[in-house]
């Protein structure tokens, strides 16, 4: 997977580079590329944009066809490139990307909070602003539930990992015992 998302990367930071300089601003790109990743993520489309009987022509219109927002003309050329380079199913690789680039940008980060239990809005951010203490950054939290966590939570910010579920401490235990 890591030379897909090499292979991405020159994609993620010109597509990036371009929506910085446009008036439109990131938030409105984010939201685009995250709709083409999308699309471009479905079975359906991989299968039609690996026919070998569609030209780079009709692949790009095909594609285009697809989407709900209106395209602006820049992000058409981009499709066109993706689609001449056979590069256009990496969209889902370059949007992830493209987020993250736009994180950086704003000093921000995404966390990834799985609960054990559904959490209310005020303990969301009663734990965002303790992790935005812990981490120094702005955090975007992204909230999901795991009923195997037992209790607890497991909060990701990049390639950080904070486990502080009943799950993760058992399997402390157990490795201690083991030992």
């Amino acid at each position: 997977m890591a030379e897909l998302s090499t292979v991405a990367r020159p994609y993620a930071e010109a597509l990036f580079s371009a929506a910085r300089d446009d008036k439109a601003g990131l938030p409105a790109w984010a939201d685009l590329i995250g709709e083409l990743a999308h699309v471009a993520a479905q079975p359906d489309v991989r299968e039609a944009m690996s026919d070998p009987r569609l030209g780079d022509a009709q692949r790009a219109e095909l594609f285009t066809g697809l989407i709900q927002a209106q395209l602006p003309q820049a992000v058409r050329n981009f499709i066109e490139l993706l689609v001449a380079n056979d590069r256009l199913l990496l969209l889902p690789i370059i949007a992830k990307q493209f987020v993250a680039l736009q994180n950086h940008h704003e000093g921000t980060a995404q966390a990834e909070i799985t609960s054990a239990f559904e959490l209310s809005d005020a303990q969301v951010k009663e734990l965002v602003d303790a992790l935005e203490t812990k981490f120094g950054l702005k955090l975007k939290p992204s909230v999901t539930v795991d009923k195997s966590l037992i209790g607890g939570v497991r909060v990701a910010v990049g390639d950080q990992v904070l486990d502080t579920s009943v799950q993760a401490q058992l399997a402390r235990l157990r490795d201690t015992l083991a030992a």
